[in-house]
């Protein structure tokens, strides 16, 4: 059995190959991939945390299920916020085939969703990122974007400046033009792309310091009660999911669809319909675009998919301290 740690999933896993990979499977449309199910969990000390279960298979080729616990009350401390593993099955006779690190799994395969999404959506000439949130996905989220177009800048805000600082320090190491800021609706108002990845229950981003044609990403705040944008940023924007089901469970949508904001009929399209272009997406330069994803078990099976490409059959199957699979 094959184990993957993060440096060998980062290595196995380039950005164009994550995308290319999930436009691929989207469009084909053969994987099966039921709801994700979501439990609570009691936390010390009171707070409630989560744990989400995401099967995906390919009939005779693969099978993968990844389990994800949310801890927010890891925030501000050296632990991770959300953690996750990965297992992989051989499709043809269901033995375990590979433990994956399941946190850079999600990092990755979110990340490259995201890029994914505003190489679709956002306008041709965006070439202001502003990154809103400092944890691990955070960096991900700006060299994946610098993947598919040319960033002129890159600011990262967060409520921690130090943090800010230091995530925009890392991204600057990997070449991208980076900066901290520490005005969030100053540098949501000159950004092409906007991409929040937080956890936050109040909304972070407002809609009326947004530009005519921003693309605005949201892929934090999976719960009801969590938000990144307020009701003016989601009614002035067309407004595209990653799954429709499991987006319109997420607060950004859910408290608008609620309140009657927003109609389900306002939800134009999900990332396959962009990726076969049986929807357009964008349709002008001015129009503000937002992107809601949840995470979806299909983008990491097809990151696994991808690993199994990269090291093979025979890796995959080969026995316990085989020096191929570090």
């Amino acid at each position: 059995m094959l184990a993957l740690d993060a440096a060998a999933v980062r290595e196995a896993t380039p950005w164009s190959d994550l995308m290319e990979a999930i436009a691929e499977l989207l469009a084909d449309g053969s994987a099966n991939v039921p709801q994700r199910e979501i439990h609570n969990v009691g936390l010390p000390g009171g707070g409630t945390g989560s744990l989400l279960v995401m099967p995906a298979w390919l009939d005779t080729e693969l099978l993968g299920v990844k389990a994800v616990t949310y801890y927010p009350s890891n925030a501000g401390t050296d632990l991770p916020t959300i953690s996750a593993g990965y297992l992989l099955f051989d499709g043809e006779t269901g033995q375990l085939a590979a433990v994956i690190d399941g946190d850079e799994l999600t990092l990755r395969r979110t990340a490259a969703v995201s890029a994914l999404a505003a190489d679709l959506l956002a306008r041709a000439d965006a070439r202001r990122l502003l990154v809103v949130g400092t944890g691990n996905l955070a960096p991900n989220l700006a060299l994946a974007h610098a993947a598919v177009r040319q960033l002129d800048a890159v600011e990262v805000w967060g409520r921690s400046p130090e943090r800010a600082a230091a995530t925009a320090r890392r991204l600057v190491e990997r070449g991208l033009p980076a900066r901290p800021v520490e005005a969030l609706d100053a540098a949501v108002g000159r950004a092409d792309i906007v991409s929040c990845a937080t956890g936050s229950v109040s909304p972070l981003v407002q809609g009326d310091l947004l530009r005519p044609g921003t693309h605005v990403d949201l892929v934090g705040a999976f719960r009801a009660d969590m938000r990144e944008a307020d009701d003016t940023a989601v009614e002035a924007a067309t407004l595209f999911v990653d799954t429709l089901d499991g987006a319109v469970l997420a607060g950004d949508l859910a408290q608008p669809l609620k309140g009657g904001i927003i109609a389900p009929g306002d939800i134009a399209a999900d990332l396959a319909s962009l990726v076969t272009r049986s929807h357009p997406g964008r349709t002008s330069d001015a129009e503000i675009t937002l992107f809601k994803s949840v995470g979806f078990a299909l983008s990491d099976l097809a990151a696994a998919r991808v690993i199994h490409r990269r090291i093979g059959t025979r890796t995959l199957g080969a026995p316990d301290g085989d020096s191929s699979s570090s």
